[in-house]
């Protein structure tokens, strides 16, 4: 058999991409999803698919599982790649959408990392990426709580790859930048249960920017937009390099938010950032 890899959040995207691509490199890939439906999707454009909700521990058992008996026992690479985001002033964030951003982007993740570690522990080999952001360098307006998820995930992998130093297995951040994905699309939803916009200080402000962006989309690639498999050729480097690097950025962004974040003066990181 050849290499296997897990990856979460396939059903479109940056996983969707990963998913064609490494299989069209030669991986075993196990392309999971929330839903039945999009797995019957991917199954039928060939790809191994079955549910993997990593919102739901019960879900994160059973696919992981799922993942080892199609592996025969064997995992060489996790890519947890699934996420949503919630858009919004953090003032007007409820503690319930924290808890349930945190549940998926953060939470579910850690427990599919930890199952994996102890699989690879004993084969003695593996590699677990960590989709970050180009958002887990630097914080923009309405997206605290996306940026907070991110900060924390960038935070806990970098002492857990200092950690597995001493180990067979290699930690790995993957920080994209923009990339066209449904990812704006999917958080109306969870914009619309939780920012009560009408009733907040900032309604002209959502007015004349957030709710544009959200519903208006101009249609125009972002500044500096690659499309997923730019992400996929960085996944690709990562689970090949011999010495991976613990970080792989995409998009010249991502290049620029990390400059900024080491060199320029607070105040100035500041005033770019709250016109971006």
């Amino acid at each position: 058999m050849s290499k296997t890899i897990l990856i979460t959040g396939c059903s479109s995207g940056i996983g969707y991409d990963a998913a064609h691509g490494l299989k069209a490199a030669g991986w075993t890939v196990f392309a999971t999803c929330r839903s039945e439906e999009d797995c019957a999707r991917l199954r039928a454009e060939g790809l191994t698919s079955f549910q993997l909700d990593v919102s739901d521990p019960a879900s994160i058992e059973a696919g992981f599982n799922e993942a080892l008996a199609r592996g025969r026992g064997r995992l060489d690479a996790l890519y947890n790649n699934a996420a949503f985001a919630v858009p919004g002033a953090v003032e007007d964030l409820p503690a319930g959408a924290l808890r349930e951003i945190f549940e998926t982007n953060l939470f579910g993740l850690h427990d599919l990392t930890t199952r994996a570690i102890k699989v690879m522990r004993a084969q003695g080999h593996g590699r677990i990426l960590q989709c970050s952001s180009v958002l887990g360098l630097v914080g923009i307006r309405w997206r605290g709580a996306y940026v907070s998820t991110k900060f924390a995930l960038e935070g806990l992998t970098d002492v857990l790859r200092l950690e597995m130093r001493d180990t067979p297995v290699r930690i790995i951040t993957i920080n994209p930048g923009p990339i066209p994905t449904k990812i704006r699309v999917n958080s109306i939803p969870h914009f619309e249960r939780w920012i009560d916009w009408r009733a907040s200080a900032r309604r002209e402000q959502y007015e004349s920017s957030l709710l544009k962006r959200l519903y208006e989309p101009s249609g125009k690639p972002d500044t500096f937009e690659l499309p997923p498999a730019a992400v996929t050729a960085a996944i690709l480097r990562a689970l090949t390099d011999p010495n991976p690097k613990g970080h792989y950025f995409v998009t010249k962004a991502t290049w620029i938010s990390e400059a900024m974040r080491r060199f320029l003066p607070e105040r100035l990181r500041d005033w770019v950032l709250a016109r971006a």
